[in-house]
């Protein structure tokens, strides 16, 4: 869901079925998963004053999110009166169970612990963090050629200006083709 989506950390695990539009292929992000002081806890979404936030989706991620749920049914009726239904997407499962807690949010750290254990398995970099999956995405997308305006509100940011100033590393790459453009347009490349 990072890599493809491009949602945060918190927006992943505060994801609820009831707010997947699967005719529409669109996730409403209403809930995050927010990390106070030695504990965590599940509230409505309120970054950047975009509640109710919604971002659209490929088929492909889709499908991945009907797997998830074939196996958080499975895990559900596995665990039985242990599971406490939130309703979430990416639910803490009956692994290492504990106070009952099937069902409910999962432990933001314990999901960065297992990205690094992950990390490692994959040989890459030491520095890469889970929200460099965000990152790799806006760049990417940018870099494609995909509107600016979009991939802003895809990943919610408060305007598409903030975007390109943070992301928009080839801007000198991109002004250059621009450049360049304009002036086979007007016919000054012919006195070259």
């Amino acid at each position: 869901m990072y890599v493809a989506t491009g949602v945060r950390r918190s927006e992943a695990l505060g994801m609820k079925w009831s707010l997947i539009n699967w005719d529409e292929g669109s996730i409403e992000l209403g809930w995050v998963v927010v990390e106070e002081g030695n504990s965590y806890r599940l509230r409505k979404l309120t970054k950047d004053g975009d509640d109710n936030a919604v971002i659209y989706v490929d088929q492909s991620v889709m499908n991945v999110l009907k797997w998830q749920k074939q196996h958080q049914d499975a895990e559900r009726k596995r665990l039985g009166a242990a599971w406490v239904d939130r309703d979430l997407v990416f639910a803490r499962d009956g692994f290492k169970l504990y106070r009952g807690e099937a069902g409910g949010p999962q432990d933001p750290e314990k999901v960065s612990a297992r990205w690094r254990t992950l990390r490692t398995r994959l040989k890459l970099p030491e520095n890469f963090r889970i929200h460099d999956w965000r990152y790799s995405k806006v760049t990417n997308d940018l870099e494609a050629g995909e509107n600016p305006v979009e991939v802003s509100a895809n990943v919610r940011h408060h305007s598409p200006g903030y975007t390109m100033a943070r992301y928009g590393h080839s801007r000198k790459d991109g002004a250059r083709k621009l450049a360049a453009s304009g002036v086979g347009r007007i016919g000054l490349s012919a006195l070259v």
